[in-house]
């Protein structure tokens, strides 16, 4: 799995650079996860790249939420595609996680 990690301000970006996050990436994509939970209360995943996402992508950012979430943190998601945003929507998983048109917005949704 390979992201780009920017820190911008007290917010960390991470840009999941791969076309899909299912069941063969997903433990992957836990781990290199893992630091920048532990370490940012404030966190925007950049998924403008992800094309495919299945059930254990969901669960894989279903649980940094709820790790973030436990230590007073938050996560919003950015550069969702159409097909992604309506698995999100089917799941109802928008409702737990803030869905932004672009990056800055993600950003910008901290600082209000």
């Amino acid at each position: 799995m390979d992201a780009r990690v920017e820190q911008v301000g007290n917010v960390t970006v991470m840009q999941i650079d791969g076309n899909s996050l299912d069941a063969s990436n997903a433990k992957d994509f836990k781990r290199a996860v893992a630091p920048l939970v532990a370490e940012s209360r404030k966190l925007v995943f950049d998924l403008c790249a992800l094309q495919f996402i299945d059930s254990s992508g969901l669960g894989a950012i279903l649980s940094c939420l709820r790790q973030l979430h436990a230590m007073g943190g938050d996560l919003k998601l950015c550069g969702v595609n159409r097909a992604v945003h309506a698995l999100f929507e089917l799941v109802r998983m928008h409702r737990l996680i803030d869905i932004h048109e672009t990056r800055e917005d993600a950003v910008r949704a901290f600082l209000n």
